[in-house]
């Protein structure tokens, strides 16, 4: 069990286990959620918001008809210089 003391202004110090364990570093935000029972869950904000666009984005690849990295580089290619058909789901 860790401990953190509020300050008057309502900050708080993050335990050092604490903050390997969600791997956070200086400038990170917080995300609190509150749970159905009321328990309250503090993770990495940042490594969140990435699991969500990944489960957004899940099938995406498919959709586009990108199977590997040379897809993904011609894709790349055809914003940059043009010709922007791959764009829109096959």
């Amino acid at each position: 069990m860790n401990l953190a003391r509020i300050s008057a202004n309502g900050q708080i110090t993050v335990p050092i286990e604490i903050r390997r364990l969600l791997k956070l570093k200086e400038g990170d935000k917080l995300l609190f959620i509150q749970k159905e029972n009321g328990e309250v869950v503090i993770d990495n904000a940042a490594k969140t918001a990435l699991i969500k666009a990944q489960k957004s984005f899940s099938g995406a690849a498919e959709d586009f008809g990108v199977k590997n990295d040379d897809d993904v580089q011609e894709m790349v290619n055809e914003i940059r210089y043009g010709n922007k058909k791959r764009l829109k789901p096959r």
